[in-house]
């Protein structure tokens, strides 16, 4: 708080509150922001990159943290809530700002310490929360895989939507513990989907009609593309399916997509942990996940 005077003389305490809303006039300082930390800042950067930051032609909005008249942290609110380069300061500002209104998103992503540190200041207004995960590894690699690649992995065809929306959906209901057929019949999740393979994002292995591996590249930005959606059939894990069918979908990522290749796991999937350790991902920090 600063001491103001009137034109008339008179003297008034003015609230500054170092947030706000940014627009376009402010992209190089987001931009700024999100190559600091472009794994961290994927999601974000991929929305910026196509839409830009005025909201309304987006699915959120950005806001900023500017004690000294400076951008120092950023924030996406809409589906899911994603800090990134969040200081504790900046942390407790978004909480006061986020926490006056009724929560909208579905998750909270993110740099573990700033998610927790979030979260624990909105979990009074916003609570409880669905489930907690508080240490997800977040693996990089740039460099093609040394292991063998498994050449029956490859790009889902547009025709084949069929065949893939049930793995996507026991994927989805396996990882999130929620069946994304619940709101709506399914009719946004399989739209999301087609977009993937018709964005050529989406890798599966067939055997006949039946997908027993996929994956996506669901975040595609200059710097990174953010596998998700990692799944082999319960009936073929424990074959060693998984170690190649991710190599084949790094090698071509980094051939045709990006320079870099990220994800994140729960710390206690140990065999995913394994195959993406033998496909030469390396740590680079930690996410958390809060889910509503």
């Amino acid at each position: 708080m600063r001491v103001g005077r009137l034109p008339s003389g008179n003297v008034v305490a003015v609230l500054t509150v170092p947030i706000r809303h940014l627009g376009e006039p402010e992209r190089a300082a987001v931009d700024r922001i999100l190559d600091a930390d472009p794994y961290a800042g994927a999601q974000i950067a991929e929305r910026v990159a196509a839409h830009g930051l005025n909201w309304w032609r987006s699915d959120g909005r950005i806001y900023g943290y500017e004690p000294r008249r400076r951008v120092e942290s950023i924030i996406w609110s809409g589906a899911h809530l994603v800090p990134v380069g969040a200081t504790p300061p900046a942390v407790a500002a978004f909480a006061d700002l986020l926490g006056a209104e009724p929560r909208i998103c579905s998750s909270i992503i993110g740099r573990a310490e700033a998610v927790l540190d979030l979260w624990d200041r909105l979990s009074v207004t916003w609570g409880p929360a669905r489930d907690v995960r508080p240490n997800q590894p977040l693996l990089v690699t740039d460099r093609t895989p040394t292991v063998p690649a498994d050449p029956e992995v490859r790009l889902v065809r547009p025709s084949e939507v069929d065949q893939l929306f049930p793995a996507a959906v026991a994927m989805y209901t396996e990882e999130v513990g929620v069946s994304p057929l619940q709101d709506d019949g399914g009719r946004g999740y399989r739209r999301r989907i087609t977009e993937l393979v018709k964005g050529k994002r989406a890798y599966a292995r067939f055997l006949g009609d039946q997908v027993i591996f996929k994956a996506e590249l669901a975040i595609i930005t200059r710097r990174t593309t953010q596998v998700q959606g990692v799944w082999v059939h319960p009936e073929h894990r424990g074959r060693g399916i998984a170690t190649a069918a991710m190599a084949a979908v790094v090698t071509d990522a980094l051939r045709r997509v990006a320079p870099t290749v990220s994800l994140y796991v729960n710390d206690y999937n140990a065999s995913a942990r394994r195959v993406y350790q033998r496909c030469g991902f390396v740590s680079a920090g930690a996410f958390a996940t809060v889910l509503f």
